[in-house]
């Protein structure tokens, strides 16, 4: 006799067990299905250890090339990259085990194994020495993820030509590699190689580094990474990757015609596609779009009643504080209590490279483009105390906000842990205030979140300290 459930949310990444805490707290009989991890690629071999690589990586930046700088002097520095690699599996396995309590506490039940639906309230679950579990559930949530997209022809074999995945758990750094994609994964990894010393080339389709960011954000980061000796190829297109007896070939074509890239490992970094195949949700009938991500609504509904998706799998915005979002909406949708409706626009988006590049709502183009009269405000790093005496006066903040009414469109950040000050201006967005009514909140001195302040001061042609 199978299990009966009121949810059952299929993936415990960073959307699915949210949404399974969130239905339990509302009452629901909740149970969640996981493949592999709890806590999924976030957790385990993405986000969260990637985050401690980069701090290793920003000290080992600073011991080489800034020492002197600090006053810091020593005599055959030794830096053991397995270590840094094994901090970070520390840190992925404390959050990891966090999940597992945190499932306890909230009473959910774990069922690790592959799940498919049998039926839109029904789903087998086959563990990894074949046994099988059925359960059945008034709603399903998938909550899958997604994978790397890998380029056509390309055979990744885990050690010359890697994704994330591999590239995260190796405790050898290569001396040499070819990075192909600068969008977020591939500009971190940049970042932590690069910082070790690691001879680093990034290969990009698109005319710029993060192409999906503020033009300015990203010549910011390129020039950055100019200065640190990484080297960028941007419009240029990769035509082969071949393993060698001594690394890699990348076969590459752009302005300056064909060349052919030799390191000791490649990165595949282009993208990435749902996880949806072999779930039966043709089956049952769930629509999904040309890329295979699941349609939904506001409410994270499918167009088969009983059955919701959230997270990656739908395509909206691939990052895990927007799937954690979705789950909470979707739960409590479930649950037929009050929610809100998310605006994917207005969400914040964070690259961890050094320096980091965070933004959120329109860029400056994009709000000329929809026919704002756009007034900016800007203010540079250089000019705050707290940078300088940080050591990382590199960047800047950039305000959009409409002339007329004096909404705020967006931001295009760049510089030291732009990431932290991203809340600030989400919020003051969705409760409406405007960039004079940051200007004149009173920040405290010195801090980095003087820049905010400066930019929306600017942004009223009232700038202080320019």
């Amino acid at each position: 006799m199978s299990e009966q459930y009121d949810v059952v949310v299929i993936g415990a990444g960073p959307g699915g067990y949210v949404s399974a805490i969130r239905a339990s707290q509302l009452g629901l009989k909740t149970a969640i299905v996981e493949k592999k991890w709890l806590g999924g690629v976030c957790l385990n071999v993405g986000c969260v250890p990637s985050k401690a690589l980069l701090k290793n990586a920003d000290l080992a930046e600073t011991l080489r090339e800034r020492s002197k700088e600090f006053g810091i002097s020593f005599d055959n520095l030794q830096l053991d990259f397995s270590a840094a690699v094994k901090r970070s599996r520390k840190v992925s396995q404390r959050l990891t085990k966090g999940v597992s309590f945190l499932m306890r506490k909230n009473k959910i039940d774990v069922v690790m194994g592959s799940a498919k639906l049998t039926g839109k309230n029904s789903l087998e679950v086959v563990d990894d020495k074949g046994e099988k579990k059925e359960l059945t559930a008034k709603n399903i949530v998938i909550a899958t993820g997604s994978h790397t997209f890998v380029i056509p022809g390309v055979k990744v074999d885990g050690e010359k030509v890697v994704t994330y995945a591999e590239a995260i758990l190796q405790e050898k750094r290569p001396e040499s590699v070819v990075i192909i994609g600068a969008g977020a994964i591939g500009v971190e990894f940049a970042t932590v190689w690069s910082s070790y010393g690691t001879d680093v080339t990034i290969v990009e389709m698109l005319p710029s580094i993060l192409p999906l960011e503020d033009k300015e954000t990203s010549a910011e980061l390129a020039k950055a990474y100019k200065k640190r000796g990484i080297k960028m190829l941007t419009s240029t297109k990769v035509e082969s990757v071949e393993a060698t007896d001594a690394g890699v070939k990348v076969t590459v074509s752009g302005e300056d015609g064909q060349q052919v890239l030799e390191a000791d490992q490649a990165m595949i970094a282009i993208g990435f596609r749902p996880n949806t195949a072999d779930l039966g949700l043709e089956q049952v009938g769930v629509k999904m779009d040309k890329r295979g991500f699941i349609e939904i609504d506001d409410r994270m509904a499918t167009n088969v009643p009983g059955i919701w998706a959230i997270g990656d799998v739908t395509g909206k915005l691939l990052l895990a504080h927007v799937a954690s979002a979705q789950g909470v909406v979707c739960a409590e949708s479930i649950a037929g209590v009050e929610t809100i409706k998310l605006d994917y626009k207005m969400m914040p988006r964070a690259v961890y490279s050094h320096p980091q590049v965070a933004s959120f709502g329109m860029s400056e183009d994009e709000a000329k483009e929809a026919g704002y009269d756009v007034k900016v405000g800007r203010f540079n790093f250089i000019a705050n105390g707290k940078a300088l005496g940080l050591g990382e006066g590199e960047g800047f903040v950039k305000i959009i906000a409409d002339a007329k009414y004096g909404e705020i469109l967006g931001a295009a950040l760049v510089g030291p842990d732009v990431s932290e000050m991203l809340p600030e201006l989400t919020l003051a967005q969705r409760m409406e205030l405007t960039s004079e009514d940051i200007a004149r909140t009173v920040h405290a001195h010195p801090t980095l979140s003087e820049v905010i302040m400066e930019a929306a001061h600017a942004v009223e042609g009232q700038a202080i300290q320019m």
